[in-house]
């Protein structure tokens, strides 16, 4: 018997079999290219049906980036167009019949792994800050896991941290807009469009400007790179304060897509 863990992220979708005590048997990681809606969703289901025909899975566990509404079954995640209120479990369960599906958002998810096997094993106020595409935080406090009235705890990236705020919750002046993967390329977008001059290794197709490319540049001291990572250290710096001042947590864990190439901006942060 094995378990089935989906982590479905804003620009991929990584899929993994475990043992009953926790070791991987098998993973692996599919970009979501240009998939939108149903076609992500097809995915998903797809990857899991497959499982299900070559494994014994006894339950199946999925971290959605966004809000996972458990009373109606359906995901809310503003990083993949058109789920705004996507019937996942339904078509989940339709995929693997009698086989019990669990789904949760990425910031529960994160910090319960770190409670389980990580660095949050021993503590009872731990917070887990996972950036990548968008920006969220799952937060231990007293032992419980920090839910809020309708499961959007944790959801920082929308924090505001600059004027003017704008209340559209992607709109300038919020963390993940500044922070974030995708923040990490629009400010690059942005400053290419000021420096004229610019003759760096981030002169491509604005459109294909990834946060990938920034840290590449970045390692050659590109200026423009520099200034853009500089930035982000400081706001990644200001929401940590803020997060501390308001939950005293005995530890913050980094993680997400961006924190491998910034794990090396901890000591600044």
């Amino acid at each position: 018997m094995a378990i089935l863990g989906i982590d479905l992220g804003g620009t991929k979708l990584a899929t993994a079999v475990f043992s009953l005590d926790g070791e991987i048997i098998f993973s692996e990681s599919v970009a979501l290219g240009k998939r939108r809606d149903k076609e992500v969703g097809a995915l998903i289901t797809e990857a899991v049906a497959s499982h299900c025909k070559k494994t014994d899975v006894k339950s199946i566990g999925v971290s959605v980036p966004g809000i996972s509404r458990r009373e109606t079954g359906t995901v809310w995640a503003p990083n993949i167009p058109g789920w705004d209120d996507y019937p996942l479990l339904k078509e989940l369960q339709d995929a693997c019949p009698n086989v019990p599906v669990i789904i949760d958002n990425d910031r529960a998810c994160c910090i319960s792994g770190e409670i389980w096997r990580g660095s949050a094993k021993d503590c009872k106020d731990a917070i887990f800050l996972a950036v990548g595409t968008g920006i969220g935080a799952g937060i231990l406090s007293g032992g419980q896991i920090i839910r809020g009235a309708h499961d959007i705890a944790g959801a920082v990236g929308w924090m505001a941290l600059q004027k003017p705020f704008l209340m559209k919750y992607i709109s300038y002046g919020c963390f993940e807009y500044y922070a974030s993967g995708d923040g990490i390329a629009r400010l690059a977008r942005e400053l290419l469009t000021i420096r004229q001059d610019y003759k760096g290794m981030l002169r491509v197709n604005p459109s294909e400007l990834t946060a990938h490319h920034v840290f590449a540049a970045y390692e050659k001291r590109d200026p423009l790179a520099i200034t853009v990572i500089r930035e982000c250290i400081e706001y990644w710096g200001m929401a940590i304060a803020n997060l501390i001042s308001i939950f005293n947590p005995e530890k913050i864990i980094l993680g997400g897509g961006v924190f491998g190439p910034a794990v090396k901006f901890i000591p600044e942060i």
